[in-house]
């Protein structure tokens, strides 16, 4: 398959040019960016009443990632990261997206520019329409374009030919109108970003711990002993996790780091909030680093599991936690009889580590109780990403290492409010106490059968059986596997819409007609018929608080996500029968977003008194049972999985290929072409591969290659990659995505979470 489709002509190699890898994150040269992109985007007046307000309390939240905030004192200058400031620097953009902009670029001249190009073009200020067979947006006004698509909607064969998608940035409020109107249109279709990152997290821990999310708060980072690491690089994608794990060093814990690649981030940090920390260079995190080969993850704990099972047996009672795992837990027997027989040190091999470096590891396990571990998506997007998560739970409970402070399950999410939409029920597979609920308090029975999540959503509209998709946020061509598939299977719909605050490369690749619905930002006034309105979020940890913007949006034609929901329900309800007595005054939700969170507070269990209490400082966290030793699974107890070391599937010449995101990106969104701290400038079209790799194959630093997939006799191309001689582990190649989504099966996905499997791809390398 070719990738024309999605990006500018592979003809054009970038010149990339290398500095010196990083082995320190943060510190100064963070703050030197974060001022320069600050200044370069934003009014300096704006820029510091930004760095003022965001993620403080009765401020704004952050719009990048998921980390959760102090709940006590928060720095008043500086509650933010590096990339937090990006985010707010390309939202509040000065720069501004037209009508007359649109006239003078065609949508062929614009999908021939590279993301970060488009990018950078500014904020949508109003609607725009893209007719059947025409070359140019054109200006819409709200109601027509709410007719066109309630319309459309309504003369559908079936609701379920409609597909509604979700970005992990929507609101609280904005997410439960959503969901709300969605299933009273008819359909379940609500697949969401979830899919397609964590949704490996949900499944693995629900049926193990019995709640999709992770047991630990900030304070846990405190008090623990010690923290794995997994699958993830903070210093990139979650700077602000740096904070934490520097107070779990100065409480005399341990940091062990899994990963792939030597990350700046799992090293040595830097904090930019202490001048004398500054002074004094920082501090070093990993004690440990393991460098596993891509998806040597279950290898690595089941030998970790070994050793600590034979100290065990050598000391019983003084390794594992036998009173919690009598009482708190079932299917022990089964895991010891799975593991008692392995051989760690062929384990160690298979996962690409020394044995040694193994044994170290396992001595602190060993010694200390009080263990959490972080993972993201090093781990979740794997064909085995769901086991992945299980073998993480089975080492804690054999500590009995959860429900307890300073120790617990700890995954890390993305965008800032994915998790909140998930709670909200932005679900495609919704729980039947939300659909029992929903239909107690509003009047209309919601469906049953269970919706299209991101991959079969993809291939319904390839099959042509999606022809209305909606995109409440995101940039979900640049976010999805197998590009050309889903750029081919967006371009068979009859009707494309995407509400957005900046143009991205989804509104480029469009159904027979397309609608761009511009929306205020999280930094934006929110002003409806009550008065200014604030929204709510909740972050990794389980915490909702309030989010109230504190700038006049860019244009006046900009709509918030809940009076878009709103007014797209009353175009699309209004002569449906089923709609037809429902308890659900659209106009009153909105003008009071109050409205919306008593409605909420009656439908999601944990939201009483819901107005009240996140109108306190930090707000407030939500009820999580794996927290307290409670564990709401079918039999009430933490459940031991087994699970088999994946099988290597890579033949001589081949590697598993992980997808990365530059220092210099938040998921689709391209700050700008340098990678810091790898020291890569000057673009993205690279391939990291350890220096023995690519003398083996007889190929140089920097010479242009193409990449080839391999899955089930599928073969996929993406051409002129640059390769750089890295100190990645062996039989492994790194890429940035989006560029190498394209290699990404439609087929590979994680088993029961249906994850595309972005982390474990098969790959080749050709001579260009």
């Amino acid at each position: 398959m070719s990738n024309k489709l999605h990006n500018r002509p592979q003809e054009e190699q970038e010149e990339i040019t290398l500095g010196a890898t990083k082995d320190v994150a943060v510190g100064v040269p963070a703050i030197t960016s974060s001022i320069q992109h600050m200044l370069k985007y934003m009014k300096p007046a704006e820029a510091l009443k930004a760095s003022l307000k965001i993620n403080q309390k009765k401020g704004f939240d952050c719009p990048g990632c998921a980390w959760p905030d102090p709940d006590d004192d928060r720095s008043k200058v500086g509650e933010y990261c590096e990339n937090g400031i990006k985010a707010i620097a390309e939202e509040r953009t000065a720069k501004k997206i037209t009508t007359e902009f649109f006239a003078k670029h065609s949508v062929q001249e614009m999908s021939s520019w590279d993301d970060f190009t488009i990018g950078k073009k500014g904020r949508l200020c109003e609607p725009m329409y893209l007719p059947k067979g025409a070359t140019h947006y054109e200006k819409i006004s709200w109601d027509d374009a709410f007719a066109l698509l309630g319309n459309k909607l309504k003369n559908l064969s079936s609701p379920n030919e409609a597909i509604f998608y979700t970005s992990g940035r929507t609101s609280n409020e904005a997410a439960f109108l959503y969901q709300l109107f969605v299933r009273e249109f008819g359909t379940n279709n609500l697949p969401d970003c979830s899919n397609m990152c964590h949704e490996s997290s949900g499944v693995g821990l629900s049926g193990t711990v019995g709640i999709g999310k992770g047991s630990v708060t900030l304070k846990d980072f405190d008090e623990a002993e010690v923290v794995l690491v997994i699958g993830q690089n903070p210093g990139t994608n979650h700077p602000r996790m740096l904070n934490a794990l520097e107070k779990t060093k100065q409480h005399g814990g341990k940091i062990v780091a899994v990963n792939p690649l030597p990350e700046a981030g799992l090293m040595k940090y830097v904090n930019p909030q202490s001048p004398l920390k500054i002074l004094k260079g920082g501090v070093e995190l990993s004690d440990i680093f393991l460098q596993v080969r891509a998806n040597g993850d279950i290898a690595l704990l089941k030998a970790l599991m070994k050793l600590l099972y034979d100290a065990e047996q050598d000391k019983p009672g003084t390794v594992f936690d036998l009173d919690f795992i009598k009482d708190k837990t079932a299917g022990y027997e089964a895991l010891i009889e799975n593991i008692k027989d392995v051989d760690a040190e062929a384990l160690a091999k298979d996962a690409g580590l020394s044995f040694d470096d193994i044994k170290a590891t396992a001595k602190l396990l060993i010694e200390n109780k009080k263990i959490i571990i972080c993972w993201a998506m090093g781990i979740t997007q794997h064909e085995n990403g769901v086991a992945n998560v299980q073998e993480i739970v089975n080492l804690l409970l054999l500590k009995g290492s959860i429900g307890k402070p300073g120790a617990g399950t700890c995954p890390v999410r993305g965008h800032s409010n994915v998790q909140g939409d998930r709670t909200m029920g932005i679900w495609e597979a919704p729980p039947q106490w939300l659909l029992d609920n929903i239909e107690k308090n509003f009047g209309f029975t919601p469906p049953q059968e269970h919706g299209y999540h991101v991959v079969d959503a993809i291939k319904a509209m390839h099959e042509g059986k999606g022809k209305v998709f909606f995109a409440m946020g995101g940039n979900f061509l640049s976010a999805t596997p197998d590009t050309d598939f889903t750029a081919e299977a967006l371009q068979k719909c009859e009707l494309t819409v995407h509400v957005s605050t900046k143009l991205n490369r989804s509104h480029l690749i469009h159904g027979k007609e397309a609608l761009i619905f511009p929306c205020l930002g999280r930094m934006d006034n929110d002003t409806q018929e009550s008065g200014e309105q604030f929204v709510t979020v909740e972050n990794s940890m389980g915490v909702v608080h309030s989010s109230q913007g504190i700038f006049k949006p860019i244009s006046d034609e900009l709509l918030s996500e809940p009076k878009i929901v709103a007014e797209l329900a009353k175009a699309t309800l209004a002569s449906i029968p089923m709609a037809i007595g429902t308890k659900i005054d659209w106009d009153k939700m909105v003008a009071n977003y109050d409205n919306i969170r008593n409605a909420i507070e009656a439908t999601i269990p944990g939201f009483d008194n819901y107005n009240e209490r996140v109108r306190e400082p930090a707000g407030f966290y939500l009820p999580n049972g794996a927290r307290n030793a409670e564990f709401n699974t079918s039999n009430k107890k933490a459940n031991f999985t087994v699970n088999e070391v994946p099988e290597n599937k890579l033949q001589d010449k081949q590697f598993y290929m992980i997808t990365n995101r530059s220092h210099d990106q938040y998921n689709t969104t391209i700050y700008g072409l340098a990678d810091r701290y790898r020291g890569i400038k000057n673009g993205r079209r690279v391939v990291l591969i350890n220096p023995k790799d690519l003398e083996e194959l007889g190929l140089k630093h920097k010479q242009v290659v193409n990449i080839r997939s391999h899955f089930k006799g599928e073969e996929r191309l993406a051409k002129n990659f640059t390769l750089i001689s890295y100190p990645i582990a062996r039989r492994t190649v790194g890429t940035y995505f989006p560029e190498t989504n394209v290699l990404v099966p439609i087929n590979q996905m994680a088993h029961r979470s249906h994850t595309p499997a972005s982390k474990g791809i098969v790959v080749s390398l050709e001579v260009s």
